[in-house]
């Protein structure tokens, strides 16, 4: 049996010859038992890789079930449907129910769902979280949806394809000799199609990600949405920011041990590996699918206008146990550090000018 992820992949290269850069980076964080996402290492908090802004504090949970009790309203109050993709430890969903639980009426008529790739993840949810929820393997497995489907940071974990352009638009292929290299071959219609539905011309030696998992993602979800919203929060751009000359090395990142590299062939199987996503291109492979894009903003615009200084203000007021650091950290985290880096996309159908509040603070796509 081969003794490490490394090897089953040199192994993979030496069968097959050289394997795309996006199936590399869906067996270093997918392949089972040894990958990333599929092992049984801690992967955030203190002794983990990262943090999200759920670890920090239930606040995020219920500012997010807030805007869901707007949702609910502007669909009538009817049965609404929770869709989460990718709930990690859990935290972010308990979080949500527990505030959605002073509701008896939304929270009655509420169905949760989970989508999740990992086994592990999957088996920490089932440890924190209630019998309300039910795990699927697919949205397909769901039909006429009414309600919201969302995920917080599960979109900058798809494998993505890696191009560059020189003299035509090449895709990156991982090789091994001695150790793994790059090389360069022809890239398929199906990534320059990508780039010209998006207007995109890149200049030479512009290096980025294309993320076609992400427009079939929002093309499923499309397909199982009747009436509601799509809520996407994650790190990212829009196209204008995604494709400006200083992103010219392309937006890949690796997280080990709370520091960041660019070197995804190190460590394989105990980083994760990410790629910022384009907002853009979600707007634009929904609009295709028949989804309207309603909002985006940044994390930070998102929380306060749903109100989070006010809510911290009454928790200090209330005699909170929040400290002056602790209450600096969640200020830092939400509205300076992650509220900056972290976009909110707002989309969905059937519903005419939807105004949400978390969406005061719109900016362009």
């Amino acid at each position: 049996m081969p003794a490490s992820l490394t090897d089953i992949i040199i192994q993979k290269i030496r069968d097959k010859g050289p394997i795309s850069f996006r199936d590399f980076m869906e067996m270093a964080l997918y392949y089972p038992e040894f990958g990333y996402y599929t092992s049984s290492s801690e992967k955030i908090g203190k002794h983990g890789d990262y943090y999200t802004s759920p670890y920090f504090s239930g606040i995020f949970g219920e500012m997010l079930a807030k805007q869901f009790t707007d949702m609910w309203h502007m669909l009538g109050k009817q049965p609404f449907t929770i869709v989460e993709y990718g709930a990690g430890p859990g935290t972010l969903c308990r979080d949500v129910l527990q505030q959605l639980k002073n509701q008896p009426e939304l929270y009655d008529q509420l169905d949760y769902y989970i989508i999740e790739k990992s086994p592990v993840m999957q088996e920490k949810e089932r440890e924190i979280l209630p019998e309300k929820i039910k795990w699927i393997n697919s949205i397909s497995n769901l039909n006429n949806i009414n309600g919201c489907i969302f995920s917080n940071e599960c979109v900058d974990n798809f494998a993505v394809h890696r191009v560059v352009m020189e003299d035509e638009l090449m895709e990156i292929f991982v090789d091994y000799k001695n150790g793994f290299i790059e090389i360069l071959k022809p890239a398929s219609i199906e990534l320059k199609k990508y780039l010209e539905e998006l207007n995109v011309v890149l200049p030479e030696g512009f290096r980025t990600e294309i993320n076609l998992e992400a427009t079939e993602w929002i093309a499923d979800i499309a397909n199982a949405l009747q009436k509601g919203f799509v809520l996407t929060i994650d790190y990212g751009y829009p196209a204008y920011e995604y494709y400006h000359p200083q992103r010219k090395r392309g937006t890949l990142t690796c997280y080990n041990k709370h520091k960041t590299n660019e070197e995804p062939y190190s460590f394989i199987g105990e980083q994760d590996i990410t790629a910022h996503v384009n907002f853009t291109a979600l707007s634009h492979f929904g609009k295709k699918h028949g989804l309207d894009t309603y909002s985006f903003t940044n994390q930070s615009n998102f929380l306060l206008s749903l109100g989070l200084t006010n809510y911290l203000r009454e928790l200090e007021q209330g005699g909170s146990e929040f400290t002056e650091s602790e209450k600096g950290l969640l200020i830092n985290t939400f509205l300076m550090d992650m509220g900056k880096k972290f976009q909110v996309l707002m989309q969905g159908k059937g519903i005419a000018r939807p105004f949400l509040p978390g969406f005061r603070f719109s900016k362009p796509l």
